[in-house]
């Protein structure tokens, strides 16, 4: 039996608090969190990206908004 997806159970070493590059592609224009509908993720890749997010946000390494007025 071939497989054809790549191994992900130990997930994508890429997503992390620290790779902001990567985290941005997953935040709207309005800076909001996009779904999974939307970014192609699947349910448990998502929740990564979101908790990766979040704690990227909370040490201020990205913004909770677009723009701060």
């Amino acid at each position: 039996m071939s497989q054809d997806k790549e191994d992900t159970s130990a997930g994508d070493p890429e997503i992390d608090y620290k790779n902001l590059d990567k985290l941005r592609q997953y935040i709207g224009e309005t800076g909001k969190i996009l779904p999974g509908r939307i970014s192609g993720a699947s349910a448990s890749m998502q929740r990564r990206i979101t908790a990766e997010i979040k704690r990227a946000r909370y040490l201020g390494l990205l913004p909770y908004t677009d723009q701060h007025r």
